[in-house]
């Protein structure tokens, strides 16, 4: 709550899978911007190539297309998996984190950055600076806040809880029958160690109910 009160950028940290994308829209839930758009970017989908038209969008002709940053504006724009990132777009990122503006490509008149920047990253990033995948620069400008998201295993009493719940969602979301978590179950599922934590977690629950 603390967190999603700020207007700062926020850096997400930990394993694929244990939650940092459900954490972020989290923040933007509790946020005075909660009502404004959530746009999620999902950093893999961008290339040297078009990163530019993506996240500053573009003008031609007299037709403007908005691009990441705009579309999210006045919201927040959530990167998701920094180290997957391209250069360009890191190049790019880091940029309109600093200036706190932005010109469309083919474009002429600044645009004012109205977005809050909120990004996940593995929680292993410090490999990916020191080799030079991930520029210094550009995580230096993100992690104002952090937030270190745990992984599963690291609270398996809240387990039986999960369990219930996505039984319950899936039940109403997909029409599967309803089946109980035996105590004994549910002990043996608190003692796993979720190598892909909550998202292993809503799989299985998913493939029990089916089978």
């Amino acid at each position: 709550q603390q967190v999603a009160n700020r207007d700062s950028p926020v850096l997400l940290i930990g394993e694929p899978g244990s939650g940092r994308g459900a954490f972020a829209r989290y923040i933007h839930a509790l946020s005075p911007r909660a009502d404004l758009p959530l746009v999620n970017l999902v950093a893999a989908s961008l290339t040297d190539s078009n990163a530019e038209e993506q996240l500053l969008g573009s003008e031609r002709g007299g037709n403007v297309h908005s691009g990441y940053f705009e579309r999210a504006k006045n919201g927040t724009l959530i990167i998701d998996e920094l180290t997957d990132l391209c250069d360009q777009a890191q190049k790019l990122v880091m940029s309109v984190l600093e200036q706190r503006e932005f010109i469309r490509s083919g474009g002429n008149e600044p645009v004012r950055l109205q977005a809050r920047i909120l990004a996940t990253v593995r929680d292993n990033y410090k490999n990916a600076i020191e080799s030079g995948a991930l520029r210094r620069g550009l995580v230096s400008n993100l992690n104002t806040l952090t937030l270190t998201v745990p992984p599963l295993r690291d609270y398996a009493e809240d387990v039986p809880e999960l369990l219930s719940y996505y039984v319950d969602k899936l039940i109403d979301s997909e029409g599967l029958s309803f089946r109980r978590f035996s105590v004994a179950a549910q002990n043996r599922l608190r003692n796993y160690p979720w190598p892909d934590h909550v998202r292993e977690l809503q799989n299985l629950v998913r493939r029990l109910l089916l089978t």
